[in-house]
């Protein structure tokens, strides 16, 4: 077996870093449901999917604005993350110190994580505030899909979806 090194410098056995996929194009498409459509289309024709590829191209990062920020949803969204971290610390204490006011440490702890959570969410929301008002979320989204097919295969491939045409 091959040794590749990880990117930490651990090497690990049998397993490759990830590369794009060489082979014929079979189409390009405008979006992901699109190409998923053709590959659809392949998989109920029997055709084999280890061959095929759905490649995304031209990347680019698109923030989404969900909202306005204000001081009650910094409120809000750090109490909600302190209580998660806090149910968290409560049910490891839990596990660890079994006890008859077991239940009773937990709700304790989600409330001190919840009261915590709420306080840094107003700090770091009142130290930011002129800079970022707005919630938004990320992604990273592909202008352009192509499938790949193993060039071996790639005159079965246009039979089927020839023949497996809507």
């Amino acid at each position: 077996m091959t040794e590749v090194t990880s990117q930490s410098g651990v090497p690990r056995r049998g397993r490759l870093l990830p590369t794009v996929p060489k082979g014929d194009v079979l189409g390009g498409f405008d979006s992901y449901e699109e190409a998923q459509a053709v590959v659809d289309r392949l998989v109920k024709a029997e055709f084999p999917v280890k061959h095929i590829s759905i490649v995304g191209s031209d990347l680019r990062s698109v923030e989404r604005v969900t909202g306005s920020m204000s001081y009650g949803r910094a409120a809000l969204a750090g109490a909600a993350s302190g209580a998660w971290l806090g149910l968290f610390f409560g049910l490891l204490l839990f596990i660890f110190t079994p006890t008859p006011n077991a239940v009773l440490y937990i709700g304790a702890a989600v409330l001190i994580g919840a009261g915590f959570g709420m306080m840094f969410g107003l700090v770091s929301y009142s130290l930011n505030r002129r800079r970022r008002d707005f919630t938004s979320t990320n992604q990273v989204v592909a202008s352009r899909y192509e499938v790949i097919v193993d060039p071996a295969f790639t005159i079965r491939a246009q039979e089927l979806l020839t023949r497996a045409a809507p």
